[in-house]
């Protein structure tokens, strides 16, 4: 580690670690570990209680082209290997990803604050991936084409697109990166990957990992440092084929602007607005579970969190009570203990975000059921919040709320619910609970969404097409899509009379 970034950190937590190794300062190119000249870095905090974790180089636009240099060199070698020999090695980082799960989740929730359990959960759903695709590397198959022409064949096959820059987010900072980068290194692609300036050690531990599992220098780099100056040279490089990105749709409009003169690929996650519409015909207490589950997981800091809850008018006034008495039980706290929740919001921002949301419903006439104030925990804790009766027009119904605060609405009729639901410019998700068969396939097809969850909450995972609509994004990641993603289409007419 350089002298300037071996300083003495507090966060006694860091005495947990297994691997001591997997703490990374540095950023990663070209296979080394590297800080900018003047050795500029920036700080690290833990969101429950502001204790540092790490300062982190902080590399420069000069470096960033570094670093498309080494993607670029690396790129016709790393894409002339065998399909099995990327797999092998992409089998060997999910491999030593889960023996290192331990210490890996631990950094998460030092870095990002959700609770323990959670980010074990992250991990084993980031190494999922790469895994699929250390399978679906060998799959990536040629096809014939029946000649409409006399006397000749006709092939397609897919061809790695080149260079990729990947952008990834601060509310998963493990999954969002393997879920991008295996895809594009199973393809035969070259990474250059920028993690989120507030937790950029789960990315940096990962390329660890991958440089042990012996990822060839060039191919896998981690770019930590400003996004403005790093994803800016990355835009504007034409080496750099396609531009993978999860995070706010005002972002990704940003970035799609940026790219165009390029004319890159683009592959985005963006922002979302989910509805989660309860039917009289629900199960009262799985009903509840869902909504528990589809609002407060990760804190509520979730692109998939349901951010605004339908409940039919029959059962509106049971399904609110009974929604109180279980948030009753959550339990907020530092990420690090057992018990906890809920853990802190990411920074103050996201609070602020929290509480003009909550005085807007209120002053709109929405009723605070449970909740509805900072927590005693700390100054980035935010009470697990019930509102109800909330208008349509309430900043909560309109916009993406990233914290634990449910809003509570009532329908009347199937075809109003609907189009309440799809009344956003967003896309992504939406839930459903009903025990009538043939509702769940109207609303499955009448909802405006990408993915659509009937009676559960979970529905992601590595064989799946995740992604959105309109203002959600633009392609698919995860399953067979995701890999072609990273791909052209190239035809060959060859003469054979």
């Amino acid at each position: 580690m350089s002298a300037h970034f071996a300083r003495q950190l507090s966060h006694e937590a860091l005495d947990r670690l297994a691997d001591r190794r997997l703490l990374r300062e540095l950023a990663y190119v070209d296979g080394h570990w590297t800080a900018s000249e003047a050795a500029e870095s920036f700080e690290v905090t833990d969101p429950a209680t502001g204790a540092t974790v790490a300062f982190v180089a902080a590399l420069d636009a000069g470096q960033t082209t570094k670093a498309i240099d080494a993607a670029a060199r690396a790129f016709p070698v790393w894409r002339a290997l065998l399909p099995q020999e990327r797999s092998n090695i992409l089998r060997k980082w999910f491999e030593l990803i889960v023996a290192a799960k331990e210490d890996l989740a631990l950094l998460m929730t030092l870095e990002q604050g959700k609770p323990l359990k959670e980010s074990l959960g992250e991990i084993d759903y980031a190494a999922s991936f790469v895994e699929w695709y250390a399978e679906e590397a060998k799959r990536l198959n040629a096809e014939s084409v029946t000649s409409h022409l006399p006397g000749a064949e006709m092939m397609v096959r897919r061809e790695p697109l080149g260079v990729v820059g990947i952008v990834t987010p601060w509310n998963f900072p493990s999954a969002m990166l393997t879920r991008k980068t295996a895809a594009a290194l199973a393809a035969g692609c070259t990474i250059v990957a920028h993690p989120s300036s507030e937790t950029p050690l789960s990315a940096l531990a990962l390329a660890e990992l991958g440089e042990r599992a012996g990822l060839p220098a060039g191919v896998f780099n981690v770019l930590s440092g400003n996004a403005r100056t790093i994803v800016g040279a990355m835009c504007a490089d034409a080496r750099v084929r396609a531009m993978s990105f999860t995070g706010s749709t005002e972002i990704g409009r940003l970035i799609a602007a940026q790219s165009a003169p390029t004319m890159k690929r683009l592959l985005m996650e963006l922002g979302g607005h989910a509805p989660l519409i309860v039917f009289d015909d629900a199960d009262l207490d799985k009903a509840v579970s869902i909504a528990i589950d589809a609002k407060f997981a990760t804190s509520g800091q979730d692109c998939l969190a349901a951010n605004r809850i339908y409940a039919q008018r029959p059962i509106y006034d049971r399904f609110c009570a009974a929604f109180a008495k279980r948030m009753e039980t959550l339990r907020t706290g530092n990420g690090l203990a057992d018990e906890t929740d809920i853990g802190p919001l990411m920074h103050e921002r996201a609070v602020n975000k929290v509480e003009e949301q909550v005085v807007d419903a209120l002053a709109l006439g929405a009723r605070c059921l449970a909740g509805g104030k900072r927590h005693a925990a700390g100054p980035l804790f935010y009470q697990p919040t019930l509102l109800v009766d909330v208008p349509d027009e309430a900043l909560i119904m309109c916009e993406e709320t990233f914290g634990p605060v449910a809003a509570v609405t009532p329908f009347d009729s199937e075809a109003d619910v609907i189009a309440r639901a799809n009344a956003t410019e967003y896309g992504l998700v939406a839930y459903v609970v009903t025990e009538n068969g043939a509702r769940q396939q109207r609303l499955g097809r009448a909802l405006d969404y990408g993915m659509i969850a009937i009676n559960r909450v979970k529905i992601t995972g590595a064989p799946i097409p995740f992604g959105g609509v309109k203002q959600s994004g633009i392609g698919r990641e995860g399953s067979r899509h995701g890999l072609e993603a990273f791909t052209d289409l190239k035809y060959l007419c060859l003469d054979v009379a």
